[in-house]
């Protein structure tokens, strides 16, 4: 033997539309048993949920700036790198074209290799 009170809330429905397709002996004893705390504590725990979802964002942000000011660092201290290799090509050019006009000038005739046919 099923005892039943009344339709049962569907999740489709709002709570006013649920009372409303009560009985009124069951509507009044609705309003007895309603516990404002319940509805209370729901707000809470949602507050608490976007309260939390907004700390996550920001901690997400800041993740991202940090990442951004690694990838800056990491690119100056490749530029510097890029830097020290240019200076250190440009001192080997110069010694370079020096060797070359020392020695590969019209001067002197560069040496023999004993190759010489004649």
């Amino acid at each position: 033997m099923s005892t039943s009170f009344g339709a049962q809330p569907s999740s489709s429905i709002s709570k006013s539309e649920f009372l409303s397709s009560l009985p009124r002996w069951r509507r009044w004893l609705s309003r007895l048993n309603w516990h404002p705390v319940v509805e209370y504590e729901i707000r809470e725990i949602e507050f608490e949920r976007r309260k939390i979802e907004h700390e996550n964002r920001k901690i997400e942000c800041k993740n991202r700036k940090i990442e951004h000011e690694n990838r800056k660092i990491e690119h100056k201290k490749r530029m510097k790198q890029l830097e020290s290799e240019i200076a250190r090509l440009e001192q080997a050019n110069s010694r370079l074209e020096r060797f070359e006009r020392e020695h590969l000038s019209g001067s002197t005739p560069p040496p023999s290799t004993g190759d010489s046919c004649s």
